[in-house]
């Protein structure tokens, strides 16, 4: 749409997915919009995914602060490079040493050394395991009472770079929330994912990479790209997720050619690379784009959570077989000399050894 602001795009899609999902949901209850929003960054933290499947009312938090410099001497040093974080992981209702030993071995089996974890413990009238056991019962309350737990419950704690463990923490939330049947399966909540980071730092290259999508409008627009972090930058750009899958996508655009160039010299690409790779865009930027944005829902990922399955192809009309066959339409088929001869397309033959 022309001429519109990302809370025009969330005013317009709104009734649209509330209402398709509120008539075919089969009676199930449907967010009522307007849907929350989170920030990109906070739903990573408290979730360890940009798809949070809200059903699940588990909510990690960061909990370094009471392990610093304290008894468990791991996660204190670990915590002594500024970059790393303590999450911990609320397990309401999981205060067993069995449950406690189940996801242990589940997290051993994911490629990690252990889970560490603290339960209540019957036999002891209290906080129980070897984390609770080296920090001491004053640090050990703290971090329980920060993450609202009490008698019966549990929590599971992963440590070093946030970078590097939130897609295991993720899952590993998802995980205790599944087990213990704390998940309302029979609802479709929805939410927006909002203010994505412009830019990241790519790990191999150390340098100023994009983010997501290199033609969102940055929040801030020309002013932030000159005076700002790269890293602080926010884009608008945003998704809406329903029940953990991503059911649209989408941005304000960016529609000025001194943005764009701005944008792309600060991950690295020069105005004649601009030039050689998206000069139609350019071009077209120079004379005259209108402010624009909107979003691209995901019609097969809807028709599927609408019928309750977990696999989209399930209801694709033609989906594809493991080997990327079309077995009704029996594509891809072998190509004839003449079509390669209009193409221009010579075929390599496979050299013998």
């Amino acid at each position: 749409m022309s001429f519109v602001t990302q809370e025009d795009v969330f005013a317009a899609i709104e009734p649209v997915m509330h209402g398709v999902f509120e008539e075919f949901a089969d009676g199930k209850p449907v967010t009522p919009y307007p849907f929350p929003r989170i920030p990109y960054r906070e739903c990573m933290g408290k979730y360890g995914t940009d798809k949070p499947d809200l059903r699940n009312p588990i909510v990690m938090q960061d909990v370094s602060d009471p392990f610093r410099g304290g008894g468990f001497g791991l996660f204190a040093r670990i915590l002594e490079d500024k970059k790393n974080a303590v999450w911990g992981i609320p397990a309401p209702t999981g205060g067993s040493r069995a449950f406690c030993d189940r996801m242990n071995s589940w997290a051993q089996g994911e490629g990690l050394p252990g889970l560490g974890y603290i339960f209540w413990s019957e036999d002891q009238g209290g906080w129980g395991g070897p984390i609770a056991k080296n920090l001491g019962p004053e640090q050990t309350e703290v971090v329980m009472g920060q993450l609202g737990l009490g008698k019966g419950d549990a929590a599971f704690f992963v440590a070093g770079d946030p970078k590097t463990f939130a897609k295991f923490a993720g899952t590993a939330r998802t995980k205790v929330g599944t087990d213990l049947k704390l998940v309302d399966e029979d609802r479709f909540e929805f939410v927006w994912i909002v203010d994505f980071p412009m830019f990241e730092m790519n790990e191999e290259t150390n340098h100023v990479d994009f983010s997501h999508n290199p033609f969102s409008m940055p929040q801030g627009e020309l002013e932030a790209l000159n005076s700002k972090d790269p890293l602080d930058i926010l884009a608008y750009q945003y998704d809406i997720v329903c029940n953990g899958y991503e059911l649209c996508s989408g941005a304000i655009r960016n529609h000025l050619p001194e943005i764009m160039l701005r944008a792309f010299e600060i991950a690295g690409y020069g105005a004649g690379v601009v030039e050689e790779q998206f000069g139609g865009m350019l071009n077209a930027f120079k004379h005259g784009a209108p402010p624009h944005g909107g979003l691209a829902p995901g019609i097969d990922r809807i028709v599927m959570l609408l019928a309750g399955e977990t696999a989209i192809r399930e209801v694709i009309a033609f989906p594809l077989n493991q080997q990327g066959q079309d077995l009704m339409m029996n594509a891809p088929s072998e190509v004839s000399d003449k079509q390669l001869k209009e193409l221009s397309i010579r075929l390599a033959t496979t050299l013998k050894a």
